[in-house]
């Protein structure tokens, strides 16, 4: 046995023991070798070209900019759905017939301006009437929040005076120090009387 040195037969056991293993990796590296080019003076020019190329591999920007895509697409679509449905809520239920349609075209364009720009006071007028009632429920749900705010408000000062008056008949002494016991009873009292009513 050689100093500093193993032993050669340890080393032939290991690879007799491990050898499946080391023939794994052996063939990993012939793999790489032959797909960056061979054994060899290294890469060709084409492999050197289209060895970080992939079709298929994971691009988190264009994941996120597809994304983007489609939820301004799906608002988009949201948005023309609810103009459509406001549009037919402002049109009267009764439908125009076809022969009327061809007076209407007769008729000219200026009649169909008129009817237009009616249509359209009419869809303003509806339309402030919807933001007026929402500014209105808006305030009204406002002021309600705000005032259940104030009542909680008062409902936690007035406990905290409490507390605070309690503490300082916990708290007060006699002139030798000792606590005074009369308040201190008085709150056992109280507790005592609330727990059992």
């Amino acid at each position: 046995m050689k100093k500093g040195g193993g032993n050669s037969d340890r080393n032939e056991n290991k690879s007799r023991k491990f050898g499946v293993h080391i023939s794994i990796e052996n063939k990993k590296m012939r793999k790489n070798m032959q797909r960056l080019g061979g054994n060899g003076g290294g890469l060709s020019l084409e492999s050197f070209a289209n060895a970080k190329t992939r079709s298929g591999s994971y691009n988190p920007s264009l994941i996120k900019k597809q994304r983007e895509f489609y939820r301004n697409a799906k608002h988009l679509r949201k948005y023309k759905k609810t103009l459509k449905h406001l549009e037919q809520e402002n049109i009267p239920s009764a439908t125009i017939r076809p022969y009327e349609k061809r007076n209407e075209a007769e008729r000219g364009d200026r009649d169909h301006v008129s009817r237009q720009n009616k249509k359209n006071t009419h869809s303003t007028r509806s339309l402030q009437q919807l933001c007026e009632k929402k500014r209105e429920e808006d305030e009204k749900a406002r002021a309600d929040r705000e005032a259940a705010i104030q009542a909680k408000k008062r409902e936690i000062q007035q406990v905290e005076a409490r507390r605070r008056v309690l503490k300082e008949k916990m708290y007060k002494k006699t002139k030798s120090g000792q606590p005074v016991m009369k308040y201190r009873i008085e709150h056992l009292l109280e507790t005592i009387q609330g727990s059992t009513s």
